[in-house]
């Protein structure tokens, strides 16, 4: 098999994965229902929320949940519509309609198969913290933003931001108020956030959902509602496919991607510090994700991604295999195909409630709090992630947290490669033989890595070097070197010549060499043997050329061979 069909066979299922269910299938069945009863209210107010309605959100966590209950990478972790994703959305929907968002997510599922394919999951673990907690806070704030009009019983706000949209629906509501949605969203909201913490087992949001579409309908309530759902899932269709429109689709598909990516993982990996045991595979979980967002358009749906609240209340429950996320699928499929009319009557003012309730959870106060006194970096990054997410989009303040936070560690690490000067012993010497050493002949130490964030300062350190006829550069410690600072050490190397100073290089490590030698820095020091193994040997090397050489005269002597 070639490589990539090699690991292409490794993302697949096997038997070996449906082992665990074996143990206790009813344990996994009765969590995988108490899941769907969470997710019920959660997958309709997200189709809601993204603009392709309820239905969208209930085939998305009908298709996309089982494909990646059974083509995942993680046991327990639950998928479907997510508040995160929802935000993306908005903005692809009002530019675009239906049919680009479904193309969106087809093209970010083919995405994600291709990472998995490459192997980018393991890399996930990278994204920085700051901007995670930032992205994370600041998508509440949107996903509560949005709910505003809902809220508010206001239809027709209209704006270019999602805080504009809000904005513009206060208005209007002050112009005429409808108090009933407003109570009805602030209820359903305070049940659920009281309820989770009274009884964290019983799912508040859907009771709560039940008794406020029960009061609607007995008082004849003036709210606006989802309205009926069509009996069962659309047929697949081909129909929004439209090659003339990839082109401008592929950014917003690429963030799709990115954020299904990032989300899923991140989602396994708290599944994985809740249970006893279990390890997700990354490369799979994009793989699961790729095929399930290939499907969920197929259906109507709208992007997926792992969910952190579902697959929370799935471990709490007791699940132990990938059967509960699948019974989870099954379930929302029956009521789907059975309580089409009934789910139709649930009041837009109740989800929005729901979608309240999860952004006010979605925000932990004490990570926030932890990143915040950190450094002051990673508080200004979490802030730039926040602020920018909130005024402007996702993608972009994912891109400029992570930005600034290369930059900030790029600047530390500079700051940590120390160029010092450091004593020459090599042996048993006399006072005098270490007063002429002292006097005519100095090494400098290089720590940490030798790139282009910390290049330059070196540069400004040993262009100052003064009375000195011969300067040792000692190697053995610099962990890495790009070209720009083998460059710089050629313009050093070039400076200090200049000046009648003969420079030795001691204790290159192998690569290190290549790289110096292949941008064609100081090529005549290896010619000219004043490139030593170690130390001791530069300096004896340079008691050489002390003893043979004028003060101010450069005079290139013979190789020098080591065994």
């Amino acid at each position: 098999m070639t490589p990539w069909a090699a690991r292409a066979a490794r993302l697949l299922p096997s038997l070996a994965d449906w082992r665990p269910a074996r143990r206790a299938p009813g344990r996994d069945l009765l969590a995988g229902l108490t899941v769907a009863v969470v997710a019920l209210p959660l997958a309709l107010a997200f189709g809601v929320g993204s603009g392709l309605g309820a239905q969208a959100g209930l085939a998305t966590a009908v298709v996309a949940g089982a494909l990646a209950a059974v083509f995942g990478g993680s046991n327990l972790q639950v998928s479907g519509p997510t508040g995160a994703m929802t935000v993306v959305l908005v903005p692809i929907m009002r530019s675009h309609g239906p049919s680009g968002v479904l193309m969106v997510g087809l093209l970010a599922g083919v995405v994600l198969v291709v990472l998995a394919l490459a192997g980018v999951g393991r890399y996930a673990r990278y994204m920085p913290t700051p901007v995670i907690e930032g992205f994370t806070a600041g998508i509440a704030v949107v996903i509560a933003l949005q709910q505003v009009p809902a809220a508010l019983g206001v239809s027709g706000a209209s704006g270019e931001r999602v805080w504009q949209v809000a904005a513009d629906a206060a208005v209007r509501f002050a112009r005429d108020p409808r108090p009933v949605p407003l109570v009805m969203t602030l209820a359903v909201a305070a049940a659920m956030l009281a309820g989770a913490r009274w009884r964290p087992t019983v799912p508040f949001s859907f009771v709560a959902v039940v008794v406020a579409t029960a009061v609607a309908e007995v008082a004849r309530l003036d709210v606006a509602r989802i309205g009926a759902l069509p009996v069962g899932l659309p047929v697949p269709s081909a129909g929004f496919l439209d090659p003339g429109a990839v082109g401008t689709l592929v950014p917003a598909a690429l963030a799709v991607a990115a954020l299904g990516a990032v989300e899923s993982l991140l989602c396994a990996s708290v599944a994985d510090a809740m249970s006893v045991g279990e390890r997700h595979d990354p490369d799979r979980e994009l793989f699961g994700q790729g095929l399930a967002n290939i499907a969920a358009p197929l259906f109507g749906g709208v992007p997926a991604t792992a969910a952190i609240a579902r697959t929370a209340v799935n471990v709490r429950s007791g699940a132990r295999s990938r059967l509960a996320a699948l019974t989870h699928a099954a379930v929302l499929a029956v009521i789907v195909f059975s309580a089409g009319g009934l789910v139709g009557r649930i009041p837009l003012a109740a989800l929005a409630g729901v979608l309240v309730a999860t952004t006010v959870r979605m925000v932990e106060v004490g990570s926030l709090r932890a990143v915040a006194r950190s450094t002051r970096g990673d508080a200004a990054v979490m802030a730039l992630t926040f602020s920018v997410t909130v005024a402007l989009d996702l993608v972009t303040a994912v891109a400029v947290g992570v930005g600034v936070a290369i930059v900030l560690a790029l600047r530390a690490v500079a700051r940590s490669v120390r160029v010092e000067q450091v004593p020459l012993e090599a042996g048993d010497h006399g006072d005098e033989e270490r007063q002429l050493l002292a006097e005519h002949i100095v090494a400098y130490r290089f720590d940490g890595p030798l790139f282009f964030g910390a290049a330059h300062r070196f540069l400004l350190e040993l262009s100052e070097v003064a009375d000195v006829r011969v300067v040792i550069l000692r190697m053995s410690r610099v962990s890495t070197i790009d070209a720009t600072g083998a460059g710089v050490l050629g313009d050093v190397i070039s400076r200090l010549e200049g000046r009648g100073i003969v420079v030795l290089l001691s204790g290159i490590r192998p690569g290190h060499d290549g790289v110096i030698g292949r941008l064609g820095v100081a090529g005549h020091l290896w010619r000219d043997g004043l490139v030593l193994p170690d130390t001791p040997a530069a300096i004896a090397r340079a008691r050489t050329l002390i003893g043979r050489t004028p003060k101010g005269v450069v005079a290139p002597l013979g190789p020098v061979r080591f065994e």
